[in-house]
């Protein structure tokens, strides 16, 4: 069974740091790219960083660039958003995906952070 587990949300101060971590079961995790996404109450999920299979190529937001960092250990088939320097605008459900393809393209259920300012 396909299974994504987020951990790691809560409350933290505005120029606080959380770091969520994504525990993958059930399919070949160093296999797929991984990626971070967010949604905002009234708007759609947006992406908020990649990282490779290899975990040689990340990309992020311009939102998240520079504050963010995206990484993975596939040892232990987690992946971890590092986010330092937290702003009120950065509250938001987090959801960790694994893709491989349009047919294997998993989620996580979401996270909530929330950022007080």
């Amino acid at each position: 069974q396909v299974q994504l587990v987020e951990s790691g949300g809560g409350l933290v101060q505005a120029g606080g740091s959380l770091r969520l971590s994504c525990v993958a079961s059930g399919f070949t995790f160093g296999r797929f790219a991984i990626n971070w996404y967010r949604r905002i109450p009234g708007k759609e999920r947006k992406l908020v960083a990649s990282l490779t299979t290899g975990g040689h190529r990340s990309n992020y937001a311009d939102s998240v660039r520079g504050r963010f960092t995206i990484f993975r250990d596939n040892s232990k088939n987690t992946m971890y958003l590092q986010m330092n320097s937290l702003k009120p605008e950065d509250t938001a459900v987090y959801y960790c995906n694994a893709h491989y393809n349009k047919h294997l393209d998993f989620w996580g259920q979401g996270i909530q952070v929330t950022v007080s300012s």
